[in-house]
């Protein structure tokens, strides 16, 4: 039976308006010094906050669910909601209780979602934290990101695959896009993401435009590099609109929107990132690229250099200016000590000078946003004219801002509370009347102190004192034994089991001066508080490039310290189409080797000219996919600008790495492994261009062994002979028939990984060698692994029959010879007197086995079968 409206509570009835407005969120309602949740939130906050769920009436109507927790808890308990994956509304008293009669006023204040979230709880100082919008048009798809907790904004477009690597790269932690779209979002781009569906009328371009002219205050888009760039700016325009639809009205600290263009940065797909493992490992706790690289010191920094390795640079002039930079902070050793020492002292400007316009910045951050204001000043003196032009050029984008700089150590006292109304934020001598109220309050305190000693003295009751608390304030306590000699004026307030309390005229006299004296300190100082924060609106455009600025030095300097520790060397970055690489190392692997084991360098070269595919074979866990991947890191690194880990290395410019490594099952997309491999080998034959390094690991395995040969032989015939890119490609196979290709094409080289057999022991020297091999050692490996020693035994007596015979014998035949322990006398196949055997003895006699090539062997015994079916 539905619940009449008049039976419910007042408050309830307030409660159920509000939800209205927020029905997919959870409702942190406040009363009094709580937040509640009620009903269906009230199970959800009980089961993952673990705080006690209980029921209570509502008016006549019924009972219901409640789940609450102290409103000084917020921070705790809106992090693990959100993190939950929950939309959060945080409903607030907007009226002072004490003046209201009735129902207080409520209303939303903020909503938190994981793409929205500024709380610092809720973020990694090391991580962005990207809201995503997503706009499929006719011709092509835009996509924005910002990241409200430090103003970045990046808009761009492109193809599906284009939009794809960016959601890949940038890891929003929310997508939004229009409700129509659903299905087709999740058929492109998977169930990865955390995502929330607008309304479609929000995806137009005029109000997109719009939203974001008046957000920015101008005329055109032109002057952000984006105007035409239609799909994006719906994109944009959209992300705004979420702010505004999530109670984020205060945005001034997004000053600026950026394009990203493509033919800017070298492209890697999603599977090259992944591959790579460049931010991820496939294993748990397992190190990547960034894990190895990052020493930056500041946040900012930290952030940026996530950037830099999903996004190198294409532009020669560029690489080389950063390596410039990098040169110079290894030989300037003195400067970058000091510079890492003001580094480290910054903090995170970004995000604190974001939280100034969202009013989320306390006392304490303000002070230390100076502090970071005056190693940006220190940073600036110590790299004025340094020698360095890029270094110079970003020493001129820095302004430590001395005129705020000043305001805010004039106003902000050394050790300010974390909240304004706590008192104590405001520096002495700011404010005249403020200094006044203070030593009101201070003098008051100490007068209280004369009063208990004066009634003490003239009552005779030596264990008088002076107390206070929230019932009627300040008071005289009198134990029992000297009750007797309280004078009649005083007016007893309350009896105790040993005492009683009193108060006097005198006492609540100078109660309420002081009492009056403390409220009006409070508003005062949080007055003035407002009043700076207000001043610090105008310095947030100069105090953010400041922080980018902190950032590229923050980086540039990380990559002088590794080029350093680990003895990385500069590379020569050229517009030839040559990868020459000395005594190359993997940057990941090599830090991951036990003391006192160094890493097997190599020497790698493809070119246009005479060795443009390289087909890589080798035993099993000898270092082929080692040394196809630290390729391709080399190449990412040096396109970053920074110094690699070789001893020396020309890397022509690159535009695109493609990777094929590993196999992986696409099991909720009805995708094979052979399917997926297929998919993603397909992409790279579609996308590359002359300029392209593709690295293709095992294609081929997912399917039968002739399907497999085929594939990948045709493959290498299609990069070398049918496209006339001719793109510099690694090839590592366990079809060692492929071998043969070096002999009908002139650009295809054969190399393999050494090892060497000692005794019954493999030892793998990791070394790279010119020619092919034939032997993979699968079962040695297997030995390795832990494998009984009776399934060893057995694979070897399998492997031997199978060397043996598959010359000699149709295939079916020897899986039965081994499925089943040979006789003592065992009868040759060849003594059945049938057409068959008869006709199969001629073809293998016709066969000369000295002359015969791995693949036409195999291709004979396939003939043998179809005789035998």
């Amino acid at each position: 039976m539905a619940k009449n409206k008049s039976e419910e509570t007042p408050l309830m009835q307030q409660h159920k308006a509000i939800k209205a407005r927020y029905p997919d969120a959870v409702l942190l309602f406040r009363v009094g010094d709580f937040y509640e949740t009620f009903n269906e939130d009230a199970v959800i906050a009980a089961r993952v906050l673990g705080i006690v769920l209980t029921k209570r009436a509502n008016g006549s109507a019924a009972f219901i669910d409640l789940a609450g927790f102290p409103h000084h808890s917020l921070d705790t308990y809106l992090h693990k909601l959100v993190k939950a994956g929950y939309r959060v509304a945080v409903c607030d008293q907007l009226e002072d209780p004490k003046t209201v009669k009735g129902i207080v006023k409520r209303g939303v204040t903020e909503m938190v979602t994981p793409g929205v979230a500024v709380n610092d709880k809720l973020l990694e100082n090391s991580t962005n934290n990207f809201l995503a919008a997503v706009h499929f048009g006719e011709h092509a798809t835009g996509v924005s990101f910002l990241d409200i907790s430090t103003g970045e904004f990046f808009v761009a477009q492109g193809n599906t695959e284009y939009i794809d690597k960016l959601l890949q790269s940038f890891r929003p932690a929310e997508v939004v896009f229009a409700k129509q779209q659903q299905k087709n979002f999740r058929h492109l781009y998977g169930t990865r993401f955390y995502t929330y569906t607008l309304e479609e009328w929000i995806f137009t371009t005029t109000y997109a435009s719009e939203i974001l002219l008046r957000h920015f205050e101008t005329h055109s888009l032109k002057g952000f590099g984006i105007e035409g760039l239609d799909e994006a700016i719906i994109a944009a325009g959209a992300t705004l609109h979420y702010l505004k639809d999530t109670e984020h009205p205060n945005l001034q600290h997004i000053t600026n929107i950026q394009r990203i263009d493509q033919d800017d940065f070298l492209w890697m797909d999603r599977f090259t990132i992944r591959n790579l493992e460049l931010l991820h490992s496939s294993v748990e706790n397992g190190k990547t690229l960034l894990s190895v690289l990052d020493h930056t010191v500041s946040p900012m920094g930290a952030r940026l250099l996530k950037r830099w390795i999903v996004f190198p640079l294409r532009d020669i002039m560029q690489i080389n200016e950063r390596l410039d930079a990098v040169e110079f902070f290894i030989k300037q050793a003195d400067l970058s000590k000091t510079l890492h020492h003001h580094l480290k002292q910054v903090g995170d400007l970004e995000r604190l000078v974001s939280k100034i316009p969202l009013k989320k910045i306390n006392p304490r951050e303000v002070l230390q946003l100076a502090r970071a204001l005056q190693q940006v000043a220190a940073i600036q003196e110590l790299l004025h004219k340094n020698g360095n032009a890029y270094i110079e050029r970003l020493n001129e984008q820095l302004n430590p801002c001395p005129l705020i700089l000043d305001t805010i150590l004039r106003t902000i006292s050394d050790n300010p509370p974390v909240l304004a109304n706590k008192g104590g934020a405001i520096r002495e001598g700011v404010h005249e009347e403020l200094d006044k109220l203070r030593t009101i309050a201070n003098s008051g305190k100490e007068y209280l102190l004369q009063i208990q000693q004066k009634e003490s003295e003239a009552t005779g009751i030596p264990s008088l004192k002076i107390a206070f608390n929230n019932v009627f304030g300040y008071y005289l306590e009198v134990t029992n034994a000297h009750k007797n000699k309280v004078p009649p004026e005083w007016i007893r307030k309350q009896t105790l089991a040993n005492a009683e309390r009193y108060i006097t005229p005198e006492l609540k006299e100078y109660e309420e001066k002081i009492v009056g004296a403390e409220e009006k300190i409070t508003v005062l100082e949080v007055q003035l508080f407002e009043q700076l924060l207000s001043q610090l609106q105008e310095y947030i455009q100069p105090v953010q490039i400041n922080a980018q600025v902190m950032g590229k030095l923050d980086c540039l300097l990380c990559f002088a310290n590794n080029a350093i520790q680990h003895k990385y060397r500069r590379p020569n970055v050229t517009d030839s189409e040559v990868l020459d690489i000395q005594e190359g190392r993997h940057p990941v692997i090599e830090k991951g080797l036990p003391p006192g084991e160094s890493y097997v360098a190599n020497d790698l070269l493809l070119n246009k000219d005479n060795q443009q595919v390289i087909i890589l074979t080798g035993p099993n866990m000898s270092g082929k996919s080692a040394l196809l991947r630290q390729t391709a890191i080399i190449t990412l690194m040096a396109h970053m600008g920074s110094f690699v880990p070789a001893s020396q290395a020309e890397i022509g410019l690159t535009d695109k790495i493609f990777t094929r490594v590993g196999a992986s099952d696409n099991l909720s997309g009805g995708e094979s492994t052979f399917m997926v491999e297929m998919n993603e080998t397909a992409s790279i034959i579609n996308n590359m261009t002359p300029r392209s390094l593709i690295i293709l690991d095992e294609i081929g395995r997912g399917t039968s062994t002739y399907d497999g040969i085929s594939i990948a032989w045709s493959i290498v015939e299609y990069l070398h002979d049918m496209t006339p890119f001719k793109p510099k490609t690694l090839f590592a196979t366990h079809y060692h028939e492929l071998n043969e290709l070096e002999n009908k094409h002139h650009r295809v080289k054969n190399f393999h990984i050494t090892n060497k057999e000692v005794g019954n022991k493999i030892i793998f020297l990791r070394k790279l060698a010119s020619g092919g091999t034939r032997h993979s050692f699968g079962i040695h490996v297997a030995k390795i692994a832990g494998m009984p020693p009776q399934l060893i035994q057995r694979a070897n007596e399998i492997l031997s029959q199978l060397e043996s015979q598959h010359i000699d014998a149709p295939l079916e035949q020897t899986m039965k010879d081994i499925a089943s322990p040979p006789p003592k006398m065992q009868l040759s196949i060849f003594d059945s007197h049938s057409d068959t055997f008869k006709q199969m003895r001629e073809m293998l006699e016709a066969v000369d086995v000295n002359r015969l090539t791995p693949v036409e062997a195999l291709l004979k015994l396939n003939e043998i079968k179809n005789l035998l079916s």
